[in-house]
């Protein structure tokens, strides 16, 4: 474990010094500024390069820091613009529906909880940021899976748990109920997750019209869906919300 930990503590090292200085460094440069011996910093090079996170120029051989290093941390700017441009829109769809707002990216083969806004009520709520949420079964999952093609394919090729009896699990009933979902431009959820909580969610574009998260409204399924059917008002605050998101975001067309 020692020896790993150390492992990434020199790539970790090695991706820093890439980072600052020259543009492109040749092997014997890196082994000499980190200490490491030029067998050992080949390597370290090597496996970064496979996992796309260093580049070497073929012309001169030296590394230069990788594409993927470049998408990931595009990744995180825009998770943490998301959650910067959807605070007040977040906060006034909690006001106005008085419920939870959840807002919701991919991440790991689930939904990652980026923000969560309170029931705006004195009732004991336990904050949900940083929590996972199945993507099959979830309001927020559904939306995600219908508009974005990596999410459809992790959804549909991992297991679907079946976590309540309400949860759509086969394959055909999953597709036809994303078809569903693409139509209206929402997904709901009605105790598919959890007993007695439902949820309504719409989905958040980017500039490029690429689905970057979604936003939901989650309660009790007597608040939520008084009577067996889902609040018509909760419907169209949940789409109004996500569409003002995504028109900060740059996509004028919502």
């Amino acid at each position: 474990m020692a020896k790993n930990i150390q492992s990434l503590e020199r790539a970790a090292a090695m991706l820093r010094l890439l980072a600052g200085g020259e543009r492109r460094l040749g092997l014997s440069d890196i082994a000499s500024s980190l200490g490491l011996a030029k067998g050992t910093a080949h390597g370290i090079l090597r496996t970064l390069q496979h996992e796309g996170f260093v580049e070497q120029e073929p012309a001169s051989g030296r590394y230069q820091l990788g594409a993927e290093l470049l998408r990931l941390g595009n990744s995180y700017l825009d998770v943490h613009e998301l959650r910067a441009r959807a605070l007040v829109w977040t906060d006034d769809l909690a006001r106005s529906s008085g419920e939870s707002v959840h807002l919701g990216v991919l991440h790991q083969r689930g939904v990652l909880i980026v923000h969560h806004v309170f029931r705006p009520d004195d009732s004991r709520q336990v904050l949900e940021v940083g929590a996972m949420q199945p993507l099959h079964s979830t309001a927020l999952g559904k939306v995600l899976c219908a508009y974005d093609p990596v999410a459809h394919s992790e959804a549909t090729e991992a297991e679907r748990r079946p976590y309540t009896p309400r949860t759509v699990t086969a394959e055909p009933e999953f597709e036809a109920l994303l078809d569903t979902v693409r139509a209206r431009g929402w997904a709901s959820d009605t105790e598919e997750t959890w007993e007695g909580v439902a949820a309504v969610a719409a989905p958040i574009h980017d500039r490029r019209r690429m689905p970057v998260g979604a936003v939901a409204v989650t309660g009790s399924v007597e608040r939520v869906r008084p009577g067996g059917e889902l609040r018509s008002e909760l419907i169209t605050a949940v789409r109004e919300c996500a569409r003002a998101v995504s028109r900060d975001l740059g996509a004028n067309r919502f």
